[in-house]
């Protein structure tokens, strides 16, 4: 349940209590478990594997991923509950939405049987952690330009290439490879190739790339190199579906960045009001100026709206009926106000605003990124405009 500065609580109508239930769990889990150990992680540039096994444990990983196949069995709800509480105490680098937001759901979408069976439950329980390597260094939006590529040897696909900007590079197990089975047939020659780290040969992590924002997050360059993968590893077990498969899950991937900017600017909002109420200046508290009120008023009502925009979309997407230029909107849209909203808080708090003591100058540190991955917000009004 979120609190504006007001007497009237919101609750979102896709949260019901088994929803409430599991967010109020990763809360009280990422507080204790990531949150004092930032300092730690963010020296390591990356999350310790032991809170992904604790994740699991606690059932927090791949929670719409059915029972079946080792998963919680509940809706994306679920996953976005957890992303969500997350989000809240300010942090984005546990890259739980990958993992189980975006992998996990490539494997149940469009996996075997066998490759369900054989990598959910790993993901599931946290033994293992799933990465996604689509971008290259000449290849960000424009997924059909990528230069990887993987060439049938018998049993074996070879795979060379190089992927740069990788969440969970380091960290993975489990990389979904995007490369071109064909290079001749275009989008229709791309395919998606699952690496087992530890059992691949020619695969190797580069550096964990060292960001402006984000320093606990786990980003990566990863290079194949005559890499020698099972052709049983072919996600899907036909050549040329990669394309289609990744375009029909990037509506799921922008809800859950629209998420995660929704509950940011609820943080940056909620900090900033406890803050300017507090700290006095001129003989009265910051709160008392005329200029705070009216800002932060704004600031609340932005909030609300990207808050009731982003519960009608995780409603339509439960229902099934989330279309691509309605996600394209939620990613753009709410990147571009998180982003602004930060920054409007930011300057509330006057020096102390640049200050990574603060949760808000972590908040406009880590948030600026977010207009460029997954999907430069241009791309995302490109997508918009062909629907008009």
């Amino acid at each position: 349940m979120t609190s504006y500065p007001s007497n009237v609580p919101y609750r979102s109508a896709w949260k019901d209590d088994d929803v409430l239930a599991i967010s109020e769990t990763a809360e009280k889990f990422f507080a204790t478990q990531l949150i004092p150990r930032r300092e730690e992680f963010e020296a390591a540039k990356r999350v310790d594997k032991d809170v992904w096994r604790k994740a699991g444990d606690l059932g927090l990983l791949c929670c719409s991923i059915p029972e079946e196949y080792g998963g919680g069995g509940g809706t994306f709800a679920h996953d976005l509950a957890v992303l969500e509480a997350q989000a809240r105490l300010g942090d984005v680098s546990f890259g739980n939405g990958v993992h189980s937001g975006i992998v996990a759901h490539y494997i149940l979408a469009y996996g075997t049987d066998e490759q369900k069976h054989r990598w959910l439950p790993r993901l599931a329980s946290g033994e293992w952690v799933a990465a996604v390597a689509m971008t290259e260094p000449g290849a960000g939006s424009d997924l059909k330009n990528v230069r990887t590529r993987a060439v049938r040897d018998g049993d074996d696909y070879v795979v060379n290439g190089s992927k740069t900007f990788i969440t969970n590079g380091q960290t993975a197990d489990l990389i979904v490879t995007v490369a071109k089975t064909d290079p001749a047939a275009g989008a229709k020659g791309i395919s998606l190739i699952v690496v087992e780290a530890d059992q691949c040969s020619g695969f190797h992590r580069g550096r964990v790339l060292d960001k402006v924002g984000q320093p606990m997050a786990d980003t990566s360059e990863l290079s194949y190199e005559d890499a020698r993968v099972p052709v049983a590893n072919l996600l899907g077990g036909v050549e040329g579906q990669g394309f289609g498969q990744l375009m029909t899950q990037l509506a799921q991937e922008r809800l859950i960045i629209g998420i995660v900017a929704t509950a940011i600017m609820e943080a940056a909002l909620e900090t900033t009001v406890d803050y300017v109420k507090s700290r006095g200046a001129f003989e009265q508290t910051i709160w008392d100026f005329q200029n705070t009120k009216f800002t932060l008023a704004d600031v609340s009502t932005e909030v609300h709206i990207a808050r009731v925009f982003i519960d009608s979309c995780i409603e339509r997407h439960l229902r099934g009926e989330l279309d691509g230029a309605t996600a394209a909107m939620v990613k753009w849209w709410m990147t571009e106000q998180q982003v602004k909203i930060v920054d409007r808080c930011v300057q509330f708090f006057g020096g102390y605003g640049y200050m990574r003591e603060y949760l808000i100058a972590r908040l406009y540190q880590d948030s600026r990124v977010t207009k460029i991955y997954g999907g430069a917000n241009e791309v995302m009004k490109d997508l918009v405009a062909r629907v008009l």
